[in-house]
């Protein structure tokens, strides 16, 4: 499955295990579920792998909170790509909302987004 992976992403990702990330179901209303921490895999300013102690079904909408050593954000909207069983957990692919259509672009999150793909693409932020 790695091969369909590669052929369909925009860019290359970087890989980013020191990143903090913390998953958070989008629910009704705006509300959303309590966080619990991810390990990130990879990562680009389109989307992100990371390895997740539970399932998450494929269209799920997340928001996601980023803490390195050079940055802080929250609330980024995604939403699951792919959920495959992967080491002690399961592989989460997601895709970055602010990218997924005109709509719902936002510069602040393609700002950030991209500050945090060059942080990990030089490797100073590990």
């Amino acid at each position: 499955m790695t091969h369909a992976l590669t052929d369909r992403r925009i860019k290359d990702r970087y890989r980013a295990s020191c990143l903090g990330v913390r998953l958070r179901e989008h629910g009704l209303f705006g509300r959303s579920t309590s966080g619990i921490p991810v390990t990130c895999l990879d990562l680009n300013r389109y989307g992100m792998a990371v390895l997740s102690p539970r399932p998450y079904a494929p269209g799920a909408r997340l928001l996601m909170d980023f803490e390195g050593k050079y940055i802080r954000e929250s609330r980024v909207g995604a939403r699951v790509i792919e959920c495959q069983p992967f080491q002690a957990g399961y592989r989460v692919s997601v895709q970055f909302s602010y990218c997924r259509d005109k709509k719902g672009y936002s510069r602040a999150a393609d700002n950030a987004l991209s500050r945090l793909e060059g942080l990990y693409n030089t490797g100073c932020a590990g």
